[in-house]
């Protein structure tokens, strides 16, 4: 989703789930492209190019929705091709303190059979921000010894970002993936951290993110992906009123 997950891939100034600014009932519209979809450390598109793009509500009551999708690709055959998100939410601020609770479904295509959604919650003061994403729901059948129920898969992201007096923005991020549904989507036998830095302006971003995998995570870290590099993510957007 382009609040949740491009600008916080591009790590702009903090999380941009606390740094939601909703404005007055407001409809607003964005479009991407970048040379690699990162997710949470990880590609989405077999370090290939996607393109992207959303439509968002704001009132200023706080209440917030929108929808944004992407294509990715897992493997050369496989039954992804898209992804389509959808949200809503509540977001507010007092002060140097920000708040933002809401869902999000992600849904892809109907042969996968992998959908599911997240609760989230962040908290914000100043440039730094915390964010933490809850399993809430998920399509596939569990495994042998797994648990894809409420609460047992969580995403944990500290967020920090920096605005230059030139216009430039960096932003730092680190993150925690745990939890057998992360471990069976993402392809991966352990909980994980990733990390990244980005230095973006006037809609240009340049990314460098990385992550604690090892080899021993051989869907993850398949040549096509390659998780346990060091990655360079460049992109432009575009946000429009409508």
């Amino acid at each position: 989703m382009k609040f949740n997950k491009t600008l916080v891939t591009l790590a702009v100034v903090g999380s941009c789930l606390s740094s939601q600014v909703v404005l007055a009932d407001s409809l607003s519209g964005n479009v991407s492209v970048t040379n690699n979809y990162i997710w949470r450390g990880l590609t989405q598109t077999m370090n290939e190019a996607a393109v992207q793009g959303g439509i968002d509500y704001a009132s200023d009551s706080g209440f917030y929705a929108g929808t944004w999708a992407s294509n990715v690709k897992y493997e050369e055959s496989d039954a992804y091709s898209y992804e389509h998100d959808v949200y809503f939410g509540f977001a507010g601020e007092a002060g140097d303190i920000s708040y933002d609770v809401g869902y999000l479904y992600y849904n892809y295509d109907e042969n996968a059979g992998y959908d599911f959604g997240e609760v989230y919650g962040s908290i914000g003061y100043g440039s730094f921000s915390a964010t933490l994403s809850v399993l809430a729901n998920a399509e596939p059948d569990e495994g042998p010894g797994e648990d894809f129920g409420f609460g047992q898969a969580t995403y944990l992201s500290l967020d920090y970002g920096i605005a230059l007096e030139s216009g430039t923005e960096i932003g730092l991020h680190l993150g925690h993936h745990q939890g057998d549904f992360a471990e069976s989507f993402n392809g991966v036998t352990d909980a994980y951290i990733d990390y990244g830095v980005t230095i973006a302006k006037d809609g240009f971003a340049f990314m460098i993110s990385g992550t604690d995998l090892d080899d021993n995570d051989d869907f993850a870290n398949t040549p096509e992906r390659d998780n346990d590099s060091i990655k360079y993510t460049v992109s432009y957007s575009v946000d429009f009123e409508l």
